[in-house]
């Protein structure tokens, strides 16, 4: 008889953990999808077009609150947790709650989930969102390309049509509108097209892993959340954030990134407390001997002129919500500069106050949430009627690329410091050779 199982999830992990393990698997029944973090997800079906022989009519998807229902209604056996950036104690809030249902609890592993590919991989991941791992994927990515073809592989975003998502290839700006790519996508796709680069992601990572391959010379997987890798890596590095020391041993599934790396970098040196990094330079030691520990600052760049002293300030999204950073880049520019930073939080409507109420260790702080029309449009709206002299944007993107906005947007943006690129240099010639 097959086992019966949900997948708890966030429109990510969970799609790439059925494709690999269940989707063909006739020891297991997949009955349903659970759905966190990202708003507008539940309510809809995995398809049958992506679910396979064995799901003919798909699969629905549930909000996770009605998980204990659903493991009664299905009598369900296992329910597998495949979203990420969770502290332990949240983790097993989950498990107790599945367990007292009567199902068992079940945490997939590397091992059992992550693809070969037939050309060299290397794996930027993180132990929390916001480390800043993504001004590295990106560098390492333009050293790479130097004397190499390189094919970037973005951790999974699919919150559209998933059918038509199954394989996405991004290389322009047309190709973000054609796919109607959110903010969240674009903030992930854009600065690769910046550097004339190539950018899959998509829903099925074994078609992605077969296209990308035909392009590349080496595969980066850029890693999303503080999730582990898709694919299996020829090199592995991960980067830590001492704002948040002790994380990388107290969240999942950053720990596991932590102990398989190959190197750790302990990044934002510049603006931590030193007894921060010590502490996770101790860590890490602690749980893995073998990596080599690289200290990177990250400067902040100012890209155009100020006008004013009072500032809206728009973080990425993603780190100061379920990344649980109370402020970003455009935080510090804003101090260091001497600004007064604008309470954001009196003008948010609709889905953005809702933001507010979910996250409640925001305080004056815009995060950058577009995950639909609907919610882009209440950005555009809470950025229109506050009362400030500019906007200090820290997303990875031009945002006045898709927001009709009343003010000036003046980006601020993470960079590698000299120090660590000369480190990461010395790191990928030794692996190219």
């Amino acid at each position: 008889m097959r086992k019966k199982v949900i997948i708890m999830g966030a429109a990510g992990r969970d799609f790439h953990n059925f494709n690999v393990f269940y989707k063909n698997n006739k020891d297991y029944e997949v009955v349903a999808f659970t759905a966190a973090q990202i708003p507008n997800i539940a309510g809809r079906k995995y398809p049958p077009q992506l679910a396979g022989k064995l799901y003919k009519e798909g699969i629905p998807i549930y909000e996770e609150e009605k998980l204990p229902e659903l493991i009664k209604e299905y009598n369900v056996d296992e329910v597998v947790f495949s979203y990420t950036d969770v502290s332990y104690k949240e983790l097993m809030n989950k498990a107790a709650i599945v367990n007292s249902a009567g199902a068992d609890f079940v945490l997939l592993s590397p091992k059992h989930t992550m693809l070969k590919s037939s050309k060299p991989v290397i794996a930027i991941c993180a132990v929390r969102t916001g480390c800043g791992k993504s001004q590295f994927s990106r560098k390492i990515f333009e050293i790479l390309s130097e004397k190499k073809k390189v094919v970037a592989v973005r951790h999974p975003m699919p919150y559209g049509d998933l059918v038509k998502q199954r394989c996405q290839r991004f290389a322009s700006y047309e190709d973000l509108d054609r796919y109607e790519c959110t903010i969240e996508e674009r903030e992930e796709y854009e600065p690769y097209i910046d550097m004339h680069g190539i950018v899959y992601a998509g829903v099925d990572y074994e078609e992605i892993l077969r296209n990308a391959e035909k392009e590349a010379d080496i595969i980066i997987w850029d890693g999303g959340n503080n999730d582990f890798p898709f694919y299996k890596p020829d090199l592995h590095i991960v980067v830590a954030d001492p704002h948040r020391a002790g994380h990388e041993i107290s969240y999942y599934a950053g720990e596991i990134n932590a102990r398989m790396a190959d190197y750790v970098i302990i990044n934002k040196v510049d603006t931590a407390n030193k007894k921060d990094v010590e502490k996770v330079r101790d860590n890490i030691k602690m749980i893995n001997p073998k990596a080599k520990i690289i200290e990177a600052e990250s400067p902040i760049k100012l890209e155009g002129k100020i006008e004013g002293k009072k500032a809206l300030v728009i973080e990425d999204g993603p780190t100061i919500t379920h990344g649980e950073m109370k402020y970003g880049a455009a935080t510090i520019m804003a101090r260091n500069l001497g600004l007064e930073i604008v309470d954001a939080k009196k003008y948010a409507i609709g889905s953005i106050l809702e933001t507010y109420k979910k996250y409640p260790h925001l305080e004056k702080v815009l995060p950058a949430m577009g995950y639909g029309k609907s919610q882009i449009e209440e950005l555009e709206e809470t950025i229109n009627s506050s009362d400030c002299d500019f906007v200090l944007s820290a997303t990875p993107i031009d945002l006045k690329r898709i927001l009709n906005v009343n003010k000036k947007i003046v980006r601020v943006r993470y960079g590698v410091g000299e120090k660590a690129e000369k480190e990461l240099r010395v790191i990928l010639k030794k692996f190219m050779d």
